[in-house]
């Protein structure tokens, strides 16, 4: 990896770990998962920050949480996904198989959607034709998650 991302990586953990303090009292667990959303966003062509406000709205943070609907840990994942993407023995309440599942399945809505993210987060929430959900993750986002530059948060990877 060039010094550059490297660096750029670790400016991005340093901005996102203090915001994410009021989640994660822990600083090792903190620093752990921002590494894990970092990678596994840019792996799937998201930023990281869209990730960080997706959890937010979906669990808080938590990788335990299960929905009334049967959706379970940090991202929310509908254990059908398991058939769709995985193996049987995959644990959708560990933080990083949850992950892996939760960024390529928005990055697939995100591209079924041809880059319309309001539609692919409302897909990604089941709630298609709705605007109440995708309002949730922007004000998230742009609340809490947004970097401090004023460089524009970009919704997929630069090809």
């Amino acid at each position: 990896m060039a010094p550059a991302v490297i660096w750029a990586a670790r400016q991005w953990l340093n901005d996102m770990e203090p915001r994410l303090a009021r989640y994660l009292p822990e600083p090792a667990r903190r620093r752990e998962l921002l590494g894990r959303i970092h990678h596994e966003a840019r792996l799937a062509g998201l930023a990281p920050e869209l990730v960080l406000a997706v959890i937010q709205v979906e669990s808080a943070f938590r990788a335990e949480a299960v929905s009334s609907a049967g959706a379970v840990g940090l991202m929310q994942i509908m254990p059908f996904w398991i058939r769709e993407l995985g193996l049987p023995a995959d644990d959708l309440k560990d933080p990083r198989r949850n992950l892996r599942y939760g960024c390529t399945i928005l990055a697939h809505y995100l591209a079924v959607e041809r880059g319309d993210l309001t539609r692919a987060l409302a897909r990604y929430n089941g709630s298609l034709g709705k605007t109440w959900y995708p309002e949730r993750v922007m004000r998230a986002l742009a609340r809490h998650w947004s970097p401090a530059s004023p460089a524009p948060v970009r919704t997929t990877a630069e090809r």
